[in-house]
């Protein structure tokens, strides 16, 4: 059975992209091959990950978003033996999550074998309310085939509120039995490890690739790989992957 696993938050800018990049890494990893998917109409980040072979599904006619073209996804989605990872744009979120609900993907998916993976990032700082809205609102729209996975993103603050982490807010724990994991993503904001990361990032690099640079330091690599240990580790925890 192949697992979809959706990346989806309504609030841009906020690293859904790099967990794309992130989990198709650690099936690689793993020795699987990942069917990797970019939807966003707008920043095609996930696609500029040359060596994980991603493909760009146009949404987009005459500068307008079609939802019939995701059929293509749902067809490349059903012919697949191999896991799926799908990243979709801020702009893009309300037509696709319409377009699955609506159509009762989830339960389609399920039907044929397949599992449903929703991925979703809260951050910190300004886009904390935001990106906890975006999580409350899928919960409650996606149906009980979809399982849920919540990356907590800290690099623009912590994920606090009125005092509360995330694991005590009202948004969590009146929707705990639908998530499967939850990710605490390490902070990376430093001259180092978070500088290392940034520009391995910028340059839409693995993990894989990065290690096996040359014209990288020696400690730059160090810090790579045991930032792909922190990453993968907390992947390895998260039984629904």
């Amino acid at each position: 059975m192949a697992k979809v696993h959706l990346v989806l938050q309504g609030k841009g800018g906020v690293g859904k992209s790099v967990i794309a990049a992130l989990i198709a890494q650690y099936k690689a990893n793993k020795g699987q091959t990942p069917v990797c998917v970019d939807t966003d109409p707008v920043n095609a980040t996930f696609e500029g990950y040359q060596s994980l072979n991603v493909k760009r599904l146009n949404i987009l006619e005459e500068d307008e978003i079609n939802t019939r073209n995701f059929d293509a996804l749902v067809e490349l989605i059903a012919t697949s033996e191999d896991d799926v990872i799908i990243d979709n744009g801020a702009s893009s979120f309300v037509p696709l999550s319409h377009y699955l609900i609506s159509n009762e993907v989830p339960a389609l998916l399920q039907d044929m074998g397949h599992e449903m993976v929703v991925h979703t990032v809260i951050a910190g700082s300004q886009s904390l309310l935001d990106t906890i809205n975006g999580f409350s609102q899928l919960v409650s729209q996606f149906p009980a085939e979809s399982l849920f996975v919540v990356w907590l993103n800290p690099y623009w603050g912590p994920i606090e509120h009125q005092g509360k982490t995330f694991e005590q807010m009202k948004a969590y724990t009146n929707n705990k039995a639908r998530v499967t994991a939850i990710i605490d993503m390490p902070k990376l904001k430093d001259e180092t490890y978070g500088r290392d990361f940034a520009e391995m990032l910028e340059n839409r690099k693995t993990f894989a690739e990065a290690l096996e640079d040359s014209s990288l330091s020696i400690m730059t690599r160090q810090r790579l790989k045991i930032v792909r240990g922190q990453v993968f580790g907390l992947l390895d925890n998260a039984a629904v992957l």
